[in-house]
C-alpha cells in the first residue's frame, strides 16, 4: 500500500512536484478550471501554474475539457484530471453474494459484477474471487496493470501477523492461517483486506446516509452483527483491527453456570437472523421460512410478528445504548438484512432507548443497501490509487 508521502521542500525540482500536486488536487477536488481559476483558487501564479499542467499533461494525469463558455475574446482553455490515469478494483466478499466494481479515479464505476457464492472451502472462493475480478477488469476493457489499488472486503478481522481473518465463522475455512498471502497471490501486492462492516460504514459516510456526519457508526445486522466506526472522515480500528466487533458484547448478565465459550457472541446469537426466527416461533408463527417473512408478516400487521420485530429491536436497542455509551455517535446507520428493515425497527428502538441510553441518536436505514461494503472498497481504493499514479509518474518526491 502506498504512503502519503509529499516531496520535500528546497530544491526546484521538488517545489516543481508539490506545484503539480497542488494544481492536481485542485482539479480533483472541485472540477474542471481554466489556468487563471486555477491560479486564483491555488494563490499560484499563472506561469506556475502553466508549468504544473504541462507536466501533469505528459504524466497522463490531467486532460483538457474543452473551452471556458462565455465572456468576450479568446475562451480559455480548461482543464481536468483524468480519471483514466488509474482504475481501482472493489470486491464484496458475502456469505451468499460475491460483488465486483472497476472504477476509474473519479469513482465512476466502469464494470460490475455478481455472482452467488457457492463456494464451500477457502481455496475454492479465492479462485472464484480471482476469476470474478478477472472477467470484471476484461469488462472494463483494461488489464490487470491499469489496476494500481485492489481493497476486498470480507467478514473477519485481518490478522497481519498470521495472515489469517479472525472471527469469520460463516465463510467456510476462511480464518485459517495463510489466507491474506493466498488473496494477494491471487488479486496483487497492492491488496488491502478490510472488514465488511468497516467498509459499509466507509461507503455509507462517503455516499450514502452518513455523507457529512462527524461522529457515525454502521450496524450490520445480518447473519451475524458487526459495526463500523467513522470518526472525523476516518474510520476508527483501535488498537488490532477488532473495534466494532460488538457481536462478542455480553447479552444481559450472564450466569456464573454458563461455560465460557458459551458466552462469546452472545449479543451476535440475541440479534441474528436466527434470533429473529426463533423469536418469531415463540410467538406462534411456525409457518415463517426466513427472517425476511416475520418482517412482511410485521407489516401487514400480524400480532406475533410485530411482537417478534419489538423484541429484536429492544435487543438492538441494548446494543446501540453501549455504543452511545462509550462512542456517542451523532447517527446510527442500519444496514444488512435485518438492518435494511429500519422502517420497522427504529421506532421501538428510540423508544427503548430512552430508557436506557445517556441520550438517543438519530438512527436511520441506509442509504446504499447490499452496495455499501462494494461502495466502501470503491472509496479506499481510490484513497490509495490517487497517491499511486503520483508515484508512477515520479511526484512524490
Amino acid at each position: 500500500m502506498t504512503g502519503n508521502r509529499s516531496p520535500v521542500v528546497g530544491t526546484p525540482t521538488t517545489m516543481r512536484e508539490l506545484n503539480q500536486r497542488v494544481v492536481l488536487e485542485r482539479l480533483r477536488s472541485a472540477g474542471a478550471a481554466s489556468r487563471p481559476r486555477i491560479a486564483a483558487d491555488t494563490g499560484l501564479s499563472k506561469p506556475t501554474v502553466g508549468q504544473a499542467l504541462l507536466g501533469l499533461e505528459r504524466a497522463g494525469l490531467v486532460r483538457t475539457a474543452g473551452h471556458a463558455a462565455g465572456g468576450q475574446g479568446r475562451a480559455a482553455m480548461l482543464y481536468e484530471a483524468n480519471p483514466a490515469a488509474g482504475h481501482v478494483l472493489g470486491i464484496d466478499i458475502g456469505r451468499q453474494r460475491i460483488r465486483v466494481a472497476v472504477a476509474d479515479l473519479v469513482g465512476e464505476v466502469v464494470a460490475r459484477l455478481d455472482e452467488d457464492n457457492r463456494c464451500q472451502t477457502a481455496s475454492k472462493l479465492v479462485r472464484t474471487v480471482r476469476a470474478c475480478a478477472d472477467r470484471a477488469v476484461a469488462d472494463a476493457g483494461l488489464r490487470q496493470a491499469d489496476v494500481v489499488a485492489t481493497v476486498v472486503g470480507s467478514p473477519g478481522v485481518p490478522d497481519v501477523r498470521s495472515a489469517a481473518l479472525h472471527r469469520a465463522p460463516n465463510l467456510p475455512g476462511w480464518e485459517r492461517k495463510g489466507l491474506l498471502n493466498d488473496l494477494t497471490t491471487a488479486l496483487g501486492s497492492g491488496l488491502v483486506v478490510e472488514n465488511d462492516a468497516n467498509l459499509a460504514a466507509i461507503g455509507e459516510h462517503t455516499t450514502g446516509a452518513a455523507r457529512g456526519v462527524g461522529v457515525a457508526v454502521y450496524l450490520l445486522v445480518g447473519t451475524g452483527i458487526g459495526m463500523g466506526i467513522v470518526i472525523n472522515g476516518a474510520l476508527f480500528r483501535g488498537a488490532h483491527g477488532a473495534a466494532g466487533e460488538i457481536g462478542y458484547l455480553p447479552f444481559g448478565w450472564p450466569s456464573p453456570e454458563v461455560p465460557a465459550q458459551s458466552r462469546q457472541g452472545m449479543l451476535e446469537s440475541a440479534v441474528s437472523a436466527d434470533a429473529v426466527m426463533s423469536n418469531a416461533l415463540a410467538h406462534g408463527l411456525a409457518a415463517v421460512r426466513t427472517a425476511k417473512d416475520v418482517f412482511d408478516l410485521a407489516r401487514a400487521g400480524d400480532a406475533g410478528a410485530m411482537r417478534a420485530v419489538d423484541e429484536e429491536a429492544s435487543r438492538l436497542a441494548f446494543a446501540v445504548s453501549s455504543v452511545v455509551a462509550v462512542v456517542d455517535p451523532e447517527l446510527v446507520v442500519l444496514g444488512g438484512g435485518i438492518g435494511s428493515n429500519a422502517d420497522l425497527l427504529v421506532e421501538p428502538m428510540c423508544r427503548a432507548l430512552a430508557g436506557c441510553a445517556p441520550r438517543v441518536p438519530d438512527i436511520v436505514a441506509g442509504e446504499l443497501g447490499d452496495e455499501a461494503v462494494l461502495a466502501g472498497a470503491v472509496a479506499t481504493a481510490l484513497g490509495t490509487a490517487r497517491e499511486a499514479v503520483l508515484d508512477r509518474a515520479g511526484l512524490t518526491g
